[in-house]
């Protein structure tokens, strides 16, 4: 943009000269270099803390699908990349252990039922002790307590997808065998109820942003498109800045201005859900300063929508 700009003052010159309304002399040959260095100061430079820019991207949350009970897996209904609700079935696990042991117990649990209510009657006509009884009660609360995690160590056997969204790289078949380690998981689930929208800004231009400020976006998946959204968020921290419990010294690192990372959410939803995770683009944000190069961030971020027709990178 700037380069128009000066080849438009340059052919006004030129026009100027040739028509002899101003003289060529030395201020009118170096005026070009003036006008440069008054767009660089006071337009261009201040434009990046008034509407700074940055590479955006789209991520979505993956949950790491780990089954609460080990054993054989008995059937795999989910299909790879295909759209699921919350509550679909992902896979089985064989039930018949967790059934066996969940009958096992309501068994003991109706024994001791029973030997409570006999204890209870021959206390309550004298014949029987109190300790008899609240040795029975606390065995069938016992128990009780072993049929409800039995019983919910039966539900889980059927893995289902915890929100909407899909399952990617899906190499889990029939007759495989699951654990319940946290290391090990069978699946990768990709939520897509949540569309985040992430943008880099130079700490530099940071220095203005706001949360609700106008945001326009352009990807590369929707060449000639531009988006219009607001900022969510300004996250406060980034790992460079993140200290961890550790046992030792501090280990210097060669400190660098790492960008600030700013959360826009779109205006248009369903084009927001449509978009895959890993799409890239660029945004410009809109603060309330530098208000006359708002109109040049605009025009260079459609030039970049029109561009992305052809530039891959």
């Amino acid at each position: 943009m700037i380069v128009v700009l000066l080849n438009v003052y340059l052919a006004l010159l030129f026009i100027l000269v040739k028509l002899k309304i101003v003289p060529f002399n030395l201020f009118w040959k170096v005026s070009p270099v003036l006008v440069l260095l008054l767009l660089l100061i006071g337009l261009f430079i201040p434009m990046n803390w008034g509407a700074p820019q940055g590479p955006a991207l789209v991520v979505r949350n993956s949950v790491a699908i780990v089954p609460s009970v080990a054993g054989e897996v008995i059937d795999v209904p989910v299909q790879a990349n295909s759209p699921v609700k919350a509550g679909d079935v992902l896979f089985r696990i064989d039930p018949v252990p967790f059934e066996a042991q969940v009958q096992a117990i309501e068994a003991q649990l109706r024994f001791q039922e029973t030997r409570l209510a006999e204890m209870t009657q021959l206390q309550t006509h004298g014949t029987g002790r109190t300790f008899d009884v609240e040795e029975r009660q606390a065995s069938v609360d016992q128990l009780r307590a072993q049929l409800e995690g039995a019983r919910w160590n039966l539900d889980k056997t059927t893995v289902r997808a915890p929100a909407d969204g899909y399952v990617t790289n899906l190499a889990l078949r029939k007759g495989a065998r699951v654990s319940s380690l946290p290391l090990s998981p069978v699946m990768a689930f990709i939520d897509t109820s949540a569309t985040i929208i992430g943008v880099e800004i130079n700490q530099i231009d940071a220095r203005y942003l706001a949360v609700g400020q106008p945001v326009e976006l352009t990807f590369k998946r929707t060449p000639g498109t531009v988006q219009t959204g607001k900022v969510e968020s300004v996250l406060q921290a980034i790992s460079t800045g993140q200290v961890q419990t550790s046992g030792l010294a501090v280990s210097p690192t060669a400190v660098h201005a790492a960008p600030f990372i700013v959360r826009v959410r779109l205006d248009d939803q369903g084009f927001a859900s449509a978009l895959p995770a890993g799409a890239a683009g660029d945004a410009a944000i809109f603060t309330e300063h530098v208000k006359p190069a708002h109109v040049i961030r605009k025009v260079l971020l459609r030039q970049i929508a029109i561009t992305n027709y052809v530039n891959p990178f």
